[in-house]
């Protein structure tokens, strides 16, 4: 089992119509233990944006589970101050979601390509459940917590945290 999902204890959730098989594989390569149910996104639809508001996920993933919640999504989710986000969670909080939606090769007019799309998705589910634990952008590119704004900075990281990254884990009671 992964070092942060331990740390964090967090639950895998979908959220809409996310791929049941992607889900799982997920799951697996993280060892992360999937929650019962799904979440309807419709109250975190923004009409003018033609979004998802990853923020009010956050709200309606708290009222809906207890404990830390991890939502997976094939929405394009927004932060009122960017125009899209492939995640968000609360530093420190229980809540977090990312989303495949600008994650697969489909949305930039290439063909598909499912183990990128994975490895892709991997990465923000970690780097989302480094903020869920109270992890900080990190600045060595290669971590998973290093910020990512473009799926070419997603795709330049790895699936690892780094050495201080995994110091920090490991002192917060992994």
């Amino acid at each position: 089992m992964n070092l942060a999902v331990r740390v964090a204890g967090a639950r895998l959730v979908p959220v809409g119509n996310f791929p049941s098989e992607m889900l799982d594989e997920l799951a697996r390569r993280t060892g992360m233990p999937l929650a019962a149910g799904s979440l309807d996104p419709t109250p975190a639809y923004d009409a003018l944006r033609e979004q998802y508001d990853s923020t009010r996920l956050l709200v309606e993933l708290k009222q809906r589970y207890s404990g830390a919640i991890l939502g997976a999504a094939a929405l394009d989710l927004f932060i009122p101050v960017l125009t899209f986000a492939f995640g968000e969670a609360e530093l420190g909080g229980r809540a977090g979601v990312f989303s495949i939606y600008r994650l697969r090769e489909e949305f930039y007019g290439l063909p598909p390509n499912r183990e990128l799309l994975v490895e892709r998705a991997v990465r923000e589910l970690l780097h989302e459940l480094g903020h869920l634990v109270g992890l900080l952008h990190c600045q060595d590119a290669s971590c998973v917590m290093s910020p990512a704004h473009s799926v070419a900075l997603v795709d330049a990281k790895s699936d690892d945290y780094c050495a201080a990254c995994t110091r920090w884990l490991e002192n917060r009671g992994a």
